[in-house]
């Protein structure tokens, strides 16, 4: 039986925050569901009758705090991959979160001649 490590282990701080605010951007569609989904607990025995404003009110803030917290948690994941990618900083998570670079414009003369080049592999 291997002794304990003697030295706890390490993660990196900004790695650590980048990686918790994905989690949160992850949590909050199901946050949201559940949240939105509340008044639907509030109807009871007593008066069947819902009462309409107040919920409508709860939809209203639930739905802006939603939009509040995806604008501020957009706003972090923007900033962790401008200053160096999200995840564990290496490599291979930088060119993961990089766009494709739009490919050029083909011309019609050359997109025949590729069409061409084509129909000559396939014979």
């Amino acid at each position: 039986m291997s002794p304990p490590p003697t030295q706890p282990l390490f993660l990196a701080r900004e790695t650590y925050r980048k990686r918790r605010v994905m989690d949160a951007a992850r949590l909050l569609p199901v946050a949201g569901a559940f949240l939105i989904a509340i008044p639907v607990l509030w109807v009871t025995p007593e008066d069947p009758a819902a009462d309409t404003a107040r919920e409508a009110v709860y939809i209203f803030l639930v739905w802006t705090a939603l939009v509040a917290g995806a604008y501020l948690l957009s706003r972090r994941l923007m900033l962790a991959v401008e200053e160096g990618g999200a995840g564990d900083g290496g490599a291979e998570g930088d060119a993961a979160l990089e766009p494709e670079p739009p490919a050029a414009a083909a011309s019609p003369q050359s997109r025949a001649e590729a069409a061409q080049a084509g129909d000559r592999e396939h014979r």
